[in-house]
């Protein structure tokens, strides 16, 4: 078994298994207990990079830690499968003989100060141009991201180069957590450079 420590943060998913499976969704800390004997669990997705996950499960109050293996969206450790639709409910068997539990799990909410200063939903506009680039999530050098520029929309999987994200042809760079530039081609073989803010709810 591989652990975890080698493959932190070396999340590849292929852009066709994310357009079809939208396999980013199976990433993160799932917490939940079985229906039927209400013992807790926890599945910790760290990476996905092809067809094997980098995984973490809590049982019985020990954790194991090694390799799973990816099939569209189903994460398979040992006895224990999940799956997810829409990343924020998950189904999970473990089946052992004819011993079978299921349990749902809920995705725990990633600690704020964890948070890349690159999410969020950055918006900007021109007289002439308008746009919005959201980073839902960063799991190493990859950046679950949606954009819609003056209508258009596109969503997948984008790079994280320092302080930048690169999808495409598009490119979200950010000076401070607040402020960013949005680059994009435009008509007629020119570069459109667009300044954005960041959306921040106002607090209580």
């Amino acid at each position: 078994m591989s652990t975890i420590a080698t493959a932190q943060g070396a999340s590849h998913i292929s852009p066709v298994n994310e357009r079809v499976y939208h396999q980013s969704n199976l990433l993160g800390d799932w917490k939940g207990s079985f229906s039927n004997t209400h013992q807790a669990i926890e599945l910790k997705v760290v990476s996905i990079n092809g067809s094997t996950a980098q995984v973490e499960y809590t049982h019985n109050g020990r954790t194991e830690r090694g390799t799973a293996s990816v099939d569209q969206n189903f994460i398979t450790f040992g006895n224990v499968t999940i799956a997810t639709r829409d990343g924020k409910k998950a189904a999970l068997e473990f089946s052992f003989g004819t011993v079978k539990q299921d349990a749902i799990l809920s995705k725990a909410a990633a600690p704020v100060t964890d948070q890349n200063p690159l999410v969020g939903s950055w918006t900007g506009a021109s007289t002439t141009q308008s746009a919005s680039f959201q980073v839902l999530s960063i799991n190493g050098r990859d950046a679950q991201v949606r954009y819609t520029i003056d209508g258009q929309s596109r969503t997948g999987v984008g790079d994280v180069v320092n302080n930048a994200v690169i999808f495409g042809k598009v490119v979200l760079s950010v000076a401070d957590g607040l402020n960013g530039k949005l680059t994009f081609p435009a008509p007629g073989h020119k570069t459109f450079s667009l300044g954005v803010k960041k959306f921040t709810p106002k607090t209580a």
